[in-house]
């Protein structure tokens, strides 16, 4: 029993000699490296810029007057008056006053005029209001300025939508603006349209609804009446009424 003992004591102390001894032999297990953190992004909520440099804006020249001078109201024609207009009636065509209002219809090719009596106009400012009641195609209609019965300027407006303006004499013309597209020009029938004419020295302009459209330089006629003119260019007739005449002063010298 004693000799049993003693073989279990020596059995366990050499046991634990061979573990210190294995803990002597197998190195300690290195510790883990520590991981440096990476650095934290900062937000930049409102990042520097460039201070932009003033902008300088051309300052632009004001618009300029088209019809400078323009003065006082002279001259006023409700179409009351049947005896201050050429008026006539015939199967071709026909000038009449009905309703304040001047009527004017031309059959096919046909070209008819009225002008108005006692007024001799030099430089001014005119408006009438046309109204195309039967007009198509390349029929016309418009005003005439500084007129006499065989020589005048005809400053037409075509059904088309186009103004144009001529110098017209004894039956043969010149062109002095080519027709010119314009939205202020009724396309056909019914139609309204204010024309106006500016008329200084040698100088004319064209206004539709108070909108400047053209200017023609011209120096033949400087004197003479008003008027206006219907044309039937197809195969049907033109029908258009004239109301509300204006004429006024202008005092206006252009510069040399």
């Amino acid at each position: 029993m004693k000799l049993r003992f003693f073989i279990l004591f020596l059995l366990a102390g050499l046991i634990n000699s061979c573990a210190a001894l294995d803990s002597l032999l197998v190195p300690p297990t290195p510790p883990m490296p520590t991981k440096t953190p990476r650095p934290t992004l900062t937000v930049v909520w409102f990042p520097p810029s460039a201070t932009p440099s003033p902008q300088y804006f051309s300052t632009r020249p004001p618009t300029p007057e088209m019809r400078p001078g323009v003065g006082a109201t002279f001259l006023a024609d409700d179409f009351s008056d049947a005896s201050l207009w050429d008026v006539a009636t015939s199967d071709q065509a026909s000038a009449a006053l009905d309703g304040n209002r001047l009527n004017l219809s031309a059959q096919s090719k046909v070209y008819m005029l009225s002008l108005r009596h006692e007024t001799v106009l030099s430089d001014f400012y005119a408006e009438i209001t046309a109204r195309p009641n039967l007009c198509r195609g390349e029929d016309s209609y418009g005003l005439l300025a500084r007129a006499n019965a065989v020589a005048y300027y005809r400053f037409a407006l075509s059904c088309n939508g186009a103004a144009r303006a001529e110098r017209v004499s004894n039956g043969a013309h010149e062109i002095l603006q080519k027709p010119l597209l314009s939205g202020d020009v009724p396309l056909g029938a019914p139609g309204e349209v204010r024309i106006g004419v500016w008329a200084v020295g040698n100088e004319m302009r064209l206004f539709l609804n108070g909108r400047f459209q053209f200017s023609v330089t011209n120096s033949n006629y400087v004197i003479g009446s008003i008027g206006v003119f219907v044309n039937s260019a197809g195969d049907t007739p033109a029908i258009i009424s004239f109301s509300d005449l204006t004429v006024k002063k202008i005092n206006y010298s252009p510069s040399p």
